[in-house]
């Protein structure tokens, strides 16, 4: 199938959601309800630090996939980098171009802001996910802390 990817909308709501939510059971996380509210309001704003958010859209025009992605100044640079940090996908049309199809125009993204680098994380157990980013992106000998809670 043959994907467009365009820019998140605010009628793009409920689907949207839809797959949010479909991400966070599979990272089975939980996100407090006001915060997926400002999160989606963030995602249609317009600062230049908001993040931004795309949908990969089918040839019936049904959203199969979400990614949001953030511009931040780096310490290394005097460009800005990309952190591509959500991609979802429904499970019921996986490996069939959305994923790619929103990594590309990220991509194409960070080359219109001038990023030096456009960078994600995903979970070890990740496999099918892996098995794309594999193909699109060069896997980082760096390893994440975080701060415990």
């Amino acid at each position: 199938m043959a994907y467009s990817v365009r820019v998140l909308q605010a009628d793009d709501q409920p689907r949207w959601r839809e797959l949010f939510d479909g991400y966070l059971r599979f990272y089975e996380a939980s996100v407090p309800e006001k915060t997926i509210e400002l999160t989606f309001e963030r995602l249609l704003g317009d600062g230049e630090w908001d993040p931004s958010g795309l949908v990969a859209v089918n040839d019936e025009g049904r959203i199969d996939g979400i990614t949001h992605y953030v511009f931040h100044r780096s310490t290394w640079s005097p460009t800005v980098y990309c952190y591509l940090e959500d991609l979802f996908v429904d499970p019921a049309v996986r490996g069939g171009g959305a994923g790619r199809a929103l990594i590309n125009a990220v991509y194409d993204a960070a080359d219109a802001k001038g990023a030096t680098r456009t960078y994600w994380a995903t979970q070890e157990f990740n496999y099918k996910g892996r098995m794309l980013y594999d193909k699109v992106g060069t896997k980082s000998p760096f390893i994440q802390y975080r701060r415990p809670v």
